[in-house]
């Protein structure tokens, strides 16, 4: 059953980003940030921190690309709200709407977590700050919606050239999305890697419950 094979997938992402967190705040923690703040992996985030060194001109590219998952999530928030006024109902909303709205919200606390709770903070100071930087923000911005418009693209077009066209260029934005936040400087490589594996948990756990929902309509559950 797809339904519980995207589950399973979303359970190993989350249990990987767990250990992959624990791992952060226990093993060769040292005072190697900004104003000595403590960072866990310190040998290989310093490693690759200086491998790449800072580059504030991607910094800025991806900030700013940073609004195109927004604007996919304003996009669909914007058809759920056709749906229900044209319907006049919210139980006539379609179900994997209501459940994407429900996963962005999901995204959305990970995220308001993370922030409250620093487990690294950046390897630059960001205007004379020391700002939170586990998990990368952008990443797991760029991980946990772009995937969501592929999801929605499958099921919703049915202009096969259409859809190939947007798989490619969200691929190749989220590809480029991770790799220049990867490289800009701004995050320790840590803390990518922990986005992408949250970004992944979470997606899945989405695409478990839709594929849920369709199976369940089909068989006029």
């Amino acid at each position: 059953m797809k339904e519980r094979k995207y589950f399973i997938m979303s359970a190993a992402s989350l249990i990987a980003f767990t250990l992959w967190t624990v791992l952060m705040m226990n093993v060769d923690g040292q005072a190697v940030g900004p104003r000595n703040s403590k960072v866990g992996l310190a040998t290989f985030n310093t490693w690759f921190h200086q491998l790449t060194g800072v580059r504030m001109t991607l910094v800025t590219i991806t900030d700013w690309l940073g609004l195109v998952p927004i604007a996919v999530c304003l996009c669909f928030g914007c058809l759920g709200l056709y749906q229900l006024i044209k319907r006049r109902s919210l139980r006539k909303v379609d179900l994997d709407i209501l459940l994407l709205g429900a996963y962005y919200i999901l995204v959305i606390i990970g995220y308001l977590i993370f922030e409250m709770i620093p487990i690294n903070y950046r390897p630059v100071l960001i205007d004379g700050f020391l700002e939170a930087s586990y998990p990368s923000s952008t990443t797991l911005l760029v991980l946990s919606v772009m995937p969501t418009l592929v999801f929605q693209i499958k099921r919703r077009c049915d202009n096969k050239n259409i859809r190939t066209f947007i798989i490619i260029l969200v691929v190749v934005f989220s590809v480029f999305m991770v790799v220049g936040r990867l490289v800009s400087g701004v995050h320790w490589a840590t803390d990518i890697i922990g986005s992408v594996l949250l970004s992944f948990g979470l997606f899945y756990l989405y695409k478990g419950a839709a594929t849920t929902v369709d199976m369940r309509s089909h068989h006029g559950v």
